[in-house]
């Protein structure tokens, strides 16, 4: 064989092992690694809040911190995958110094909560229940929002079809948690751009046994009466183009979208922290407060 057939050789086995690499193991392995627990470190409570326990209607215990409401209104806050409340501990000291209520938990396999790995949160509207129906035996919560980084705010999205009480969600860095999700945006059902991500979520299905979640969009148009605020990242594309999906889905007269300029993924509130404090905290004052987006 000349050096010249076995370098064509060599060089077609090393690109099929690349593709293969690339287009079948690496996916795979990540929805291994999403399925997997993720107990990520917790600090103490903020300042004027307290250490609690809920429980999910499939008995998973969530651990959360509280603050409670000095305004009638409380927010869920979530943070996004693989991480924990920690996360999310200078969003809950925004939210407790403009007076609303805040109940923000671990995620089920996240932080200190109990319940089996899911990075994409497929469970994740139990709990959402979970969390807004310890809001609704507080003393003097008269309307509950949700803000969610990430994962997060794909969880709350998720879960407004089937929690009538939640009536505004911030969602910051929401895109997709799911194949449905994924081609919410036009252009996104060809398999060379969805391709390895569907292969991911179908293997996540394979890894925790789990069906995949209502699509957002699908919840969205579920809740008539909530009101949304979508965050995109200036720096992220993807983030304008699935929050444009989800405010198409509501409805421009229930729903907006902040696109903000210079931000990494969920990077608002680092970026800007008080032009962030103002808008998040202005919508759901105006939202919950008022009754008006």
């Amino acid at each position: 064989m000349s050096s010249f057939r076995r370098f064509v050789r060599i060089a077609g086995a090393a690109l099929a092992a690349t593709a293969l690499l690339l287009y079948v193991v690496l996916p795979i392995g990540f929805a291994a690694y999403a399925s997997l627990p993720h107990p990520a470190r917790v600090g103490p409570p903020p300042e004027g809040f307290t250490e609690v326990e809920l429980m999910t209607d499939d008995g998973v215990p969530l651990a959360a911190w509280f603050a409670p409401s000095k305004n009638g209104a409380a927010i869920v806050l979530i943070h996004g995958a693989t991480d924990s409340r920690e996360g999310v501990r200078g969003h809950a000291g925004m939210l407790r110094d403009a007076g609303f209520g805040v109940l923000a938990p671990d995620l089920r396999g996240h932080g200190k909560s109990g319940g089996r790995g899911n990075a994409f949160g497929w469970e994740g509207t139990r709990d959402v229940r979970a969390a807004v129906a310890y809001l609704e035996t507080q003393d003097g919560v008269r309307t509950i929002g949700g803000l969610g980084l990430s994962l997060g705010g794909e969880v709350l999205l998720g879960a407004l079809n089937t929690t009538p009480s939640l009536v505004a969600v911030a969602a910051d860095g929401a895109t997709h948690r799911c194949t449905a999700d994924l081609l919410a945006v036009p252009g996104r059902d060809g398999i060379l751009r969805s391709g390895v991500t569907r292969l991911m979520y179908a293997a996540t299905g394979v890894f925790t046994g789990e069906e995949p979640p209502v699509p957002i969009v699908e919840s969205i148009a579920g809740a008539p009466n909530a009101r949304l605020l979508l965050v995109a990242a200036g720096e992220v594309p993807d983030e304008t183009a699935y929050g444009t999906a989800f405010v198409e889905a509501a409805g421009p007269m229930r729903a907006e979208l902040w696109t903000v300029p210079g931000a990494s993924h969920t990077g608002a509130f680092r970026l800007d922290p008080e032009g962030y404090r103002t808008r998040v905290t202005g919508f759901f004052q105006s939202a919950l407060l008022t009754g008006k987006v």
